[in-house]
């Protein structure tokens, strides 16, 4: 890791040969007044790190995350389609998604599934696990190198394909993932957002759209691995998990499922790779309460250990980015 230089004083720099950055904030900063004299060079070290932990911000409630955000100069980005519940505290601003604690969640890009997702991700710890519930950090670039050339090839060319089945029991509702319980609306969205939709009998709704798999970065234009297509697929999921949603849902009724671009099954063998690479350059450090993540949605991959105890982290979400800033290898759309 190189050295790095920040444009803020004072700040003790803590460098280490892995991702993330460490910055500490001396004791007793205002977390507010601090982001704005910080900005500058929060930005430099995203760029050069891909991520940087705030150590030492002493942020206690969504108010101080909401407030520090927009010291930032980022625009925030109103979720849409979602994958599982969260409460909003303010534009941008939300709740962890709700996932069982015994749960990993897996590698993944926040809504990168989506046509207008975020550039930067910022986590807050407000309180941190007893045990595990680190959130863990990948290199996107360095994990679409490490993957098989034939797969990523394959992936590369096709992009790859998101099924949904909303329903009031499993996952995100269609109003909470669209924002709105008007089915006119509803299907505009999924228009002007290239995903074919059909309504099911009871009010259900069930989507398909296909997105890129790999992207350029706007910044430097390197190509990264950016997708969720190990992370919501049925066989990653646990699996007594995935039994009783096959038994209850039927194999194409699943809450959410993913497919080679060409809409082929993809192989239990083919998640288990990705899943396993990724682990091989995943970054971890446990939460402190104060502490605040930026990390850059485009080049670092995401996940959530398992945990027990009290984990309450706020996300917050913001410079909406498309595909077409990336350079898509695909044109989006369904198939």
């Amino acid at each position: 890791m190189t050295s790095m230089e920040m444009t803020v004083s004072p700040l003790d720099r803590e460098r280490e040969p892995v991702r993330p950055a460490v910055l500490r904030v001396p004791g007793g900063a205002d977390p507010v007044g601090w982001a704005a004299g910080a900005r500058d060079g929060l930005d430099a070290a995203v760029a050069e790190h891909g991520a940087v932990l705030v150590r030492g911000l002493g942020l206690r409630d969504p108010e101080g995350v909401a407030a520090v955000l927009g010291q930032l100069a980022v625009e925030p980005v109103v979720e849409r389609e979602s994958f599982a519940p969260r409460q909003t505290y303010s534009p941008g601003v939300h709740s962890s998604s709700a996932w069982p604690p015994n749960q990993p969640m897996c590698m993944h890009h926040e809504l990168s599934y989506t046509l207008g997702f975020p550039g930067l991700l910022l986590f807050a710890c407000l309180s941190e696990p007893t045990t595990g519930g680190a959130t863990g950090l990948a290199d996107a670039a360095e994990v679409l190198d490490a993957l098989p050339r034939e797969l990523t090839e394959r992936f590369e060319r096709e992009g790859w394909t998101l099924t949904r089945s909303y329903n009031d029991e499993i996952g995100a509702t269609v109003t909470e993932a669209f924002g709105t319980d008007d089915r006119d609306a509803v299907e505009r969205y999924c228009r002007d957002h290239a995903i074919s939709f059909a309504w099911q009998p009871g009010g259900g709704l069930r989507t398909e759209q296909r997105r890129s798999a790999v992207v350029r970065h706007p910044a430097d234009g390197r190509r990264c691995w950016f997708n969720q297509i190990a992370f919501l697929n049925e066989w990653t999921l646990a699996p007594e998990v995935r039994e009783y949603l096959v038994d209850e849902y039927g194999p194409d009724g699943l809450p959410f499922n993913t497919r080679y671009g060409d809409g082929e099954a993809i192989g239990e063998d083919v998640v288990q790779l990705i899943n396993s690479v990724y682990e091989e350059h995943t970054v971890r450090r446990p939460w402190e309460a104060g502490d605040l993540l930026l990390v850059d949605n485009i080049r670092t991959a995401h996940s959530r250990e398992a945990y027990e105890g009290p984990r309450d982290v706020v996300v917050a979400m913001a410079s909406p980015t498309g595909p077409e800033i990336c350079s898509p290898t695909i044109e989006e759309g369904p198939r």
